[in-house]
């Protein structure tokens, strides 16, 4: 018998802490599903603190990195407003185990989304896109860890940011990405790494979530994956990601 609050109560604590665990399938053998039941139960501790759900996030969105991972299918997170970073704003590396990057698009809804929906219905529901960011952080020692493990600790979702919202029905078909460092480029992507095009990233989501017996709700974020690799965050810089049409979005990085 899987002791799902014990391994969520570990979770939450690196992650509150900052501080690396031992990957959870060390020593306890647990499933997908049971893995997205931790997942509940350590955000459903953040809950518990005060902390409100705002949004999801989708991961292996990218199709070889599906193959990769000897996936069939993508993997998603949940997403609180303590895991927002304002645009422009800064961010202390001291708060994050192993922090990552990468360049990413946002909904946001103006209703309810369910399943099933097309792609039409999926972007009626849609109040503004933007350029984001999301800071990926594996808990995990040495950066290791099952896919189990990564669902299990929300996806390795840590925080996000979002640029300012443009009209929903932005044109989002193969849109130029470039993620800067200090103005250097690190990494040059395009929207239709997103399943070909983020909305079916939307679509996803609205799935996923379904059949784990929610629904994205009004006034939500959708983080709709990463267009390229993540890169590795580290003090005294500045992260810019902009999107072509949808302008940028930026944070920096101190000790």
């Amino acid at each position: 018998m899987v002791d799902i609050a014990k391994l969520a109560r570990t979770l939450d604590s690196a992650a509150h802490k900052a501080r690396a665990t031992r990957q959870l399938s060390e020593n306890t053998k647990y499933t997908l599903d049971d893995a997205y039941d931790i997942q509940a139960a350590s955000i459903q501790r953040r809950l518990d603190r005060g902390e409100k759900r705002n949004g999801m996030k989708m991961g292996f969105t990218s199709r070889a990195k599906m193959v990769q991972m000897g996936l069939n299918d993508m993997i998603w997170g949940r997403l609180t407003d303590q895991m927002m970073v304002e645009d422009g704003d800064t961010i202390s590396i001291a708060n994050y185990v192993h922090p990552r990057v990468e360049p990413e698009i946002a909904f946001l809804l103006k209703r309810p989304l369910g399943y099933p929906c097309t792609a039409a219905e999926a972007l009626s529901a849609v109040d503004g896109v933007a350029a984001a960011m999301e800071i990926i952080d594996s808990r995990y020692k040495n950066f290791k860890f099952s896919l189990e493990d990564v669902v299990a600790d929300n996806a390795s979702s840590s925080s996000f940011v979002v640029g300012p919202w443009c009209r929903p029905d932005s044109n989002l078909d193969n849109l130029g990405m470039i993620m800067e460092f200090n103005g250097r480029p690190v990494q040059i992507g395009s929207s239709a790494a997103i399943l070909g095009h983020p909305v079916r990233s939307l679509v996803a989501a609205a799935r996923l979530t379904s059949e784990a017996g929610e629904r994205l709700e009004a006034g939500w974020i959708v983080m709709a994956g990463g267009a390229t690799a993540a890169e590795a965050l580290r003090p005294g810089i500045n992260v810019r990601n902009t999107v072509e049409g949808l302008g940028s979005v930026a944070f920096n990085v101190v000790e």
